[in-house]
């Protein structure tokens, strides 16, 4: 089992088990909350400064996502699909605690968390609350693999999970925005919003999202295994093309910035409102659901890739159903762009929480980065499974 029990390793890394896991970690992963913060200020800037880049980089599309925001997203994802172990899924299948508890997370607690902290913050703004409430219907299926990998969670759950998300996201995303947005603020005596939602396009969103790079990384280990073995492929084919998740990490971000850049700079008071439910949410639903997955007896690597499941979010999904619904200059547009501002520190920062926590609330296992050297031996899989 990819029980990620070590931070992932790379150039300028220490092998040494008993080092700190900060010292485990390649120089682009240490200090990777410094370059998600220059990519940011680079897209900010962008967008302020270069006329005309928002439309030009908006000028090609795939599944309504600008063709580089499209491109930066797959080329993120596929490293990490990559060393997905897809032959070792079947174990987080027959979980059924850890599927019952994400589905829980995700499509009930989750949705009802931003609905009531978007009414709670935003009453008097119904563009940019309607906005984060369709934030929180769009569940996370892209950078979540970054952050679980980060952290040292389960891989094979983190894929599992994602693959649920996406399923429910097509069928439940459009009965949910009525539900949130109607029928619910109308029980409520609230004010509600009326909104059509083409589950065509959350479809084709996923498909190309999803369904695109993970193909690619089964087929890539399926392929590559067979033709050089599994040994090679996680030590020597690996290391080489999982820099390029971070890269795409971090262009994703910068074009993304680059296309709000002006209205974020010349409206910081409307961000800082925005932001304020977003914060709130995420440390809320991360927090909580760790410990949710502590107490149902789930290891710190499965704990992990459920509370990064369950607290981010489908940026793109929710920015291009906004953009399609209400136009690209709404306020509701705005709220799904300040998204990723608020998500992309946040959770970076709560990579740090959840490694720092792990030795803490998960004593004696096994799957805590540092506790034990990443072994693929039969005596390491054997240690790691009595803890699940």
């Amino acid at each position: 089992m990819s029980t990620q029990a070590s931070a992932p390793a790379g150039p300028g890394a220490t092998t040494d088990p008993g080092a700190p896991v900060a010292a485990q970690m390649s120089f682009l992963d240490r200090y990777l909350a410094v370059w998600i913060l220059v990519a940011m200020a680079t897209g900010l800037l962008l967008g302020r400064f270069v006329p005309g880049i928002a439309d030009a980089l908006d000028t090609v599309k795939v599944a309504d996502v600008s063709l580089p925001i499209a491109f930066g997203l797959l080329v993120m994802m596929y490293p990490v699909l990559a060393k997905v172990r897809y032959d070792e899924t079947h174990r987080v299948t027959s979980d059924r605690r850890l599927l019952a508890l994400s589905l829980l997370l995700n499509w009930i607690i989750g949705p009802a968390l931003m609905f009531t902290l978007a009414w709670l913050m935003l009453p008097d703004l119904p563009e940019y609350r309607t906005g984060l409430v369709v934030v929180g219907l769009a569940r996370c299926i892209a950078m979540v693999f970054i952050w679980n990998d980060l952290a040292c969670g389960d891989r094979e759950a983190a894929a599992v999970l994602v693959a649920i998300n996406s399923v429910f996201q097509v069928i439940a995303f459009a009965g949910l925005g009525w539900f949130y947005l109607q029928v619910l603020p109308g029980w409520l005596g609230l004010e509600t919003t009326s909104a059509d939602f083409s589950v065509w396009a959350i479809a084709l969103s996923v498909l190309v999202f999803l369904g695109i790079p993970l193909l690619a990384g089964f087929l890539t280990r399926h392929f590559g295994e067979k033709a050089k073995g599994r040994e090679w492929y996680e030590e020597t084919f690996l290391p080489k093309i999982g820099p390029w998740a971070l890269y795409g990490l971090l262009f994703t971000i910068v074009v993304l910035f680059a296309f709000q850049g002006d209205a974020i700079i010349e409206r910081p008071l409307d961000v800082a409102r925005i932001a304020l439910p977003l914060l709130a949410y995420f440390v809320i639903m991360f927090g909580g659901s760790l410990l949710a997955a502590r107490a149902s007896g789930l290891n710190y690597a499965k704990s992990t890739a459920v509370a990064f499941t369950a607290a981010g979010n489908n940026f793109e999904l929710a920015i291009a159903v906004s953009i399609g619904t209400w136009g690209v200059a709404s306020g509701q547009a705005l709220a799904g762009v300040v998204g990723p501002l608020i998500e992309v520190p946040v959770l970076i920062a709560l990579v740090y929480v959840s490694l720092w926590a792990g030795k803490r609330l998960f004593r004696g296992d096994p799957t805590v980065p540092g506790a034990i050297h990443q072994d693929t031996s039969a005596a390491a899989r054997a240690a790691g499974a009595e803890h699940r």
